[in-house]
This record gives structure tokens, sequence and C-alpha cells, in this order.
């Protein structure tokens, strides 16, 4: 008797080695297996806790106190998680008592306002907002004057528009968690604005992201959010007049 022939393999097997994207998950009968259902399952489980778990941002303060930041918390005007889920608007505006602080803390203008928000995903911010400003830090060398980095909570985006003005900084950074996928639950954003104000469009914004280990590194991220930092003070503006040509010097030739 003939042996069975070897099934041929599957091209999508060899491909899905190099992307975290849900391919090639095979089938058992018109269904998933079972391990690929847990598997989504599971990834779920991990983005709705992204959205859902609070910032600590007591700890948070504390490691950058320990390393030489000054730092101060506040927060939106969402009263709650709930509410900020609801209402975006609430979370793009300081609450009055923080914008008060913030204004009395302004001593004199800086070149930057750096703010740690946790979005929508807080772990984000909680596990790389510190690495990567380390990593900025070093990247800038030195060279601008900043405000005392912010925590912000139930905090959207256009948050740092606000603290920014009220900081009297010629440029505002936020570095935001962004909305989960189900394979990246821990995806900082960086979004950064000249001349912060409220009421800015998302047109006038820079933005950096999908920074995470399994996504862009701490350190290509930091070297790029300075080049646009610099290239934004140098030009005044930013947003989609300034496009990010940080690679570009990168490959230019010596001299």
């Amino acid at each position: 008797m003939t042996a069975p022939a070897s099934p041929l393999p599957d091209p999508w097997a060899e491909l899905a080695r190099h992307t975290p994207a849900r391919i090639a998950l095979g089938r058992s009968g018109v269904a998933l297996p079972t391990a690929a259902v847990l598997s989504f399952a599971a990834a779920h489980a991990q983005a709705r806790d992204a959205v859902h778990v609070a910032l600590d941002g007591a700890a948070l303060r504390q490691a950058l106190i320990d390393e030489g930041w000054d730092s101060i918390r506040v927060t939106s005007r969402a009263a709650s998680r709930p509410e900020y889920l609801r209402r975006p608007d609430l979370g793009r505006r300081l609450a009055d008592a923080d914008a008060l602080r913030l204004q009395a803390l302004a001593a004199a203008p800086v070149d930057l306002a750096v703010v740690l928000a946790d979005g929508l995903s807080a772990i984000a911010v909680q596990n790389h907002g510190l690495p990567l400003l380390r990593e900025l830090r070093q990247a800038l060398g030195g060279a601008l004057s900043w405000a005392p980095v912010v925590i912000a909570t139930q905090a959207r985006v256009a948050l740092a528009d606000e603290i920014g003005a009220l900081l009297q900084a010629r440029m505002s950074l936020i570095l935001v968690g962004e909305r989960p996928g189900l394979s990246s639950p821990d995806s900082l954003g960086a979004y950064l604005t000249f001349a912060p104000a409220v009421g800015r469009l998302d047109a006038q914004r820079n933005c950096v992201s999908n920074i995470r280990p399994a996504g862009l590194a701490m350190d290509r991220a930091a070297g790029r959010i300075a080049w646009l930092l610099r290239e934004a003070l140098r030009r005044r503006l930013s947003g989609v007049a300034l496009k990010d040509e940080s690679e570009i010097e990168l490959l230019a030739p010596p001299g």
C-alpha cells in the first residue's frame, strides 16, 4: 500500500514567525483551534485591563524624585474613569484647582513642559514613561530648559496644551498611553506642540507612536522626539508643517 502523501507546508506559518498579527491560526472543523481562541481571549482581557487599570501616580512620582526630577501631579476635569471614557472633552482640560497650582508654579518661561499621562493605557506610561524620559534627557544633552514633569490622570492628548501654556513653555510634550490593541496593550505615544494653548488642533501636533519594547525602542524614539523638539523650536512650528526627517540626517554622508 502506498503511504499517504505528506501535506504541503503552509506558507503562512513562516510569515507568522515574523509578526504578532493573528495569521496562520489554523482551524478545527469550521472554527478556530482552542489554543487560538484562548489566546485571543487573553489578549482581549489584557487590552481591557490596560484601559481600566489606574495609574499609580504616587509610585511614578517617587521614581521621578529618586532620579532627580521635579514633578507635580494633576488630574483632568473627568472625575472618574467611567466619566473619562464617556466624556473625552473633560479629559482635555485641567481640574480648576490644578490649573491654579500650575499657574502659581510657573516662575519664568521655559523651553519644554513634559506630561506623563495615563491616557488609554496606564501601564504604558507606568512601565515606559521614565525610561523614555531618561533617553530623551540624554538625547537633548541639556540643551533645553524644563518645567517640572507633570503626572496627569484621566488625561487626553490635548491636556498638554493647557499645561504647557500655564507653565509658560515654548513646547509641550505629552507621553501618553495609547489605545491598546490585541497585541500591544502597553504602547506609549509622544505628542509635541509648539506654542501650546487651549484649542490647538491635532494638525498642529507631531506624534511618535508605538513606543514599547516590542515596537519602537526607547533610544530610537527619544532620538526622533529630540530631533522634532529642536526643529520645532528652530522653525517655530509643529504639526503637518514639520516633517520628521530625523532618519534622513542619520543617512546623510559626512561633510
